[in-house]
């Protein structure tokens, strides 16, 4: 990692942030995180007009303040605005702090707590309220530690080349994408790094986060989290002290209900967060170079064994890179409304994926203290800035409960109602709009089988989903998972299923259920829903586009005289993981034989009524449909919500676009 002399390590003013989210024309959204309340002023430049100042103080409906610890504030901005901003133009902004713990303190902008926050030739970040989406960029899938280079570091220095160099004279403010979609799995909280661990626990102490209790813990488990922390944290054993799976199921026990629960995940727990405090320090070391410049450097524990040992030096390779894109990231992350959903690394992996699973890891005290947790890390970082008010009126109370006594019974409370909350999805009003779905709290579980996967939308949520897209010419579809995906992949994971080994390969896509499976294809059949679909995915770790046409009469819009939905299922994952190179290799070409055009295998899929076209990434070898390299997606529309351009811009800046083949259609 990187030292930091005792002169270094006071807490920066801002710890992470600013990160722009829901904006619109008289409304904006900002997240930050400091080392104390502070008064905002937030400043707005649009061009040829006249200055907007706003100054806020914390605890009023525009500025929301949440004190996790004694040097750790979040300030959520939700500024109502009485002057409209222009659409599709970039207008300058300045947010300035005056932090409460410095009474006598001048206002500090972003030239004392971020000099490198904005773009060459502005003196100011900028930000643009979109209308009518031309261009969105989208990706899943962010682990620090894993050795491929960062996607939203390609994003950012994406961004700089469109402003340095716009194509062919045309104004910036019309070349550059418009939104930031984040589909899942924006922190690992089940799969951290050795030295990430140890600057988690290091910074939790900093920021003097309250001490988390843990009642009636199991056989070595720490009573507190500081206690937790003085031990070492149990470096690459934390998996000890979490519930175990029961992975020994065979296909007999899983057909006939003989298997016991299992109880919680433990696939990627050796380093598995489990206290809030741990959590909530995990997103501002993800998102923000600045906590880094507080924190000592860090060396493998003497006591690591020796594989433990060569996993921690590789793992602190891969973290140094990571940190040094970190301002790249607060750049990128300071200009563009960013929405985010998540996946089940937010959480904890296999998330809410059958019915067996919940039963267990919910009646479980530490796993549901666990998941508890990291919905309310989420909540806070992620959330909020996606459904503003509602979320502050529904959850900012129990927020505030949690975060002053952790392990109290008003935390357990908290996590109660948390648990059943049920408005995490959401929608923008864009053109076309972006809806972002829950597929995994709103789950449709197994009525065959407790252990297999459950669907990702109920039947309630497909309702609701049915009705926000009702006289919608086209939408933009966020589904953490490809409701679409690679066949060949979901085949491997319905054997495991079949098996009882679901957990062993995530065996959780749209079609595995035949309730979702057949709600979803209904609702891309109704003669009411949008003539044009762009869905938005990742969770896989690889990247795949698919055009996806209905055919043949099975849709009402058919029968009505209306032109079959057009489908483009696009994938881009991830923004920092991949696969391994010859295992997707062989998937791929395993795909295109088992699935070609002549295959029979074809009629034996719920798909069958749709034709599907695969895109090649131009660029790749052979015959290659799925790219794996990390890195981001961007997709271009024209005036009709229809892609005109879908390419994947890697983390080593290539570029990569999805052509069309109209030769390779076959019926699916």
């Amino acid at each position: 990692m990187q030292s930091a002399t005792s002169a270094e390590r006071q807490v920066p003013a801002v710890l992470a942030g600013p990160i722009l989210r829901k904006t619109l024309s008289g409304r904006l959204c900002f997240w930050l995180a400091a080392r104390a309340p502070a008064d905002i002023r937030l400043e707005l430049f649009p061009p040829d007009a006249p200055v907007q100042t706003h100054d806020m103080v914390p605890g009023t409906a525009e500025l929301a303040c949440l004190k996790a610890g004694e040097q750790l504030y979040y300030l959520m901005i939700d500024l109502r605005l009485e002057t409209e901003l222009p659409k599709e133009t970039l207008v300058g902004y300045r947010l300035s702090l005056r932090l409460h713990d410095e009474p006598s303190a001048d206002w500090q902008d972003h030239e004392a707590w971020a000099q490198d926050l904005c773009y060459p030739g502005w003196n100011t970040p900028f930000l643009r309220v979109p209308d009518k989406v031309s261009s969105v960029m989208h990706g899943s899938c962010r682990k620090p530690h894993s050795q491929c280079g960062d996607g939203l570091v390609a994003a950012d220095r994406l961004l700089a080349d469109i402003l340095t160099s716009p194509d062919a004279g045309i104004p910036a403010a019309e070349t550059l994408p418009e939104l930031l979609v984040l589909s899942g799995d924006q922190v690992y909280v089940d799969d951290v790094a050795g030295p990430m661990l140890q600057a988690i626990m290091c910074l939790t102490d900093i920021l003097g986060l309250p001490n988390e209790t843990f009642e009636g813990p199991g056989p070595g488990l720490p009573r507190s989290g500081t206690q937790l922390r003085e031990t070492g944290g149990c470096l690459y054993h934390r998996d000890r002290l979490l519930p175990k799976i029961d992975q020994k199921s065979t296909v007999f026990d899983v057909l006939f209900g003989g298997t016991n629960k299992p109880v919680f995940t433990s696939a990627h727990a050796r380093n598995h967060l489990i206290t809030l405090g741990e959590m909530l320090s995990m997103y501002l070391l993800v998102w923000s170079p600045a906590a880094w410049q507080i924190l000592p450097g860090f060396n493998a524990p003497e006591s690591l064994e020796e594989d433990d040992s060569a996993m921690y030096a590789r793992e602190q390779d891969s973290l140094r890179d990571f940190v040094q894109g970190l301002s790249s990231v607060r750049r990128l992350l300071a200009h563009l409304p960013t929405a985010m959903i998540f996946d089940d690394h937010d959480v904890t992996d296999d998330w809410n994926l059958s019915l067996a699973w919940e039963e267990a890891a919910y009646s479980h005290p530490l796993s549901r203290r666990v998941i508890g947790n990291a919905l309310i890390a989420y909540g806070i970082n992620q959330g909020w800035g996606n459904r503003p008010s509602l979320i502050r009126e529904d959850l900012a109370n129990l927020f505030r409960q949690a975060l002053a006594q952790p392990g109290s019974s008003v935390h357990e409370d908290a996590i109660d109602k948390i648990l059943g909350y049920e408005n995490w999805d959401f929608v923008w009003p864009t053109t076309p709009p972006l809806i972002a779905l829950d597929t995994r709290t709103r789950r449709w579980r197994s009525e065959r089988n407790a252990h297999y996967p459950s669907g990702l939308l109920d039947w309630e949520a497909a309702t609701d989903l049915q009705t926000n897209l009702k006289g919608q010419d086209a939408v933009l579809l966020v589904s953490a998972a490809p409701i679409f995906g690679v066949k060949l992949i979901e085949v491997v994971q319905k054997f495991f299923t079949l098996i009882g080994k679901p957990l062993m390969v995530d065996a959780e896509y749209w079609m595995a259920h035949p309730g979702t499976a057949s709600a979803i294809l209904n609702i891309f059949q109704h003669r009411d829903t949008p003539g044009h679909f762009v869905i938005l995915s990742g969770d896989v770790h690889y990247s795949f586009v698919y055009d996806v046409e209905l055919r043949n009469g099975h849709s009402a819009r058919h029968r009505t005289a209306q032109a079959d939905p057009k489908i483009w299922q696009i994938c881009s994952s991830g923004i920092k993981n991949k696969w391994p190179d010859r295992l997707i290799a062989a998937l791929d070409r395993g795909n295109r034989l088992a699935f070609s055009p002549r295959s029979p295998l074809n009629w034996l899929t719920k798909r069958r009524g749709m034709r599907i076209i695969p895109r090649k990434p131009r660029g790749t070898p052979g015959g290659r449909r799925i790219l794996n390299a990390s890195g981001i997606g961007v997709v271009e529309l024209d005036d009709q919500g229809a892609p005109t351009t879908i390419r994947q811009i890697t983390a080593a800046g290539k570029s990569y676009v999805f052509e069309r083949r109209e030769a390779e259609a076959r019926l699916d």
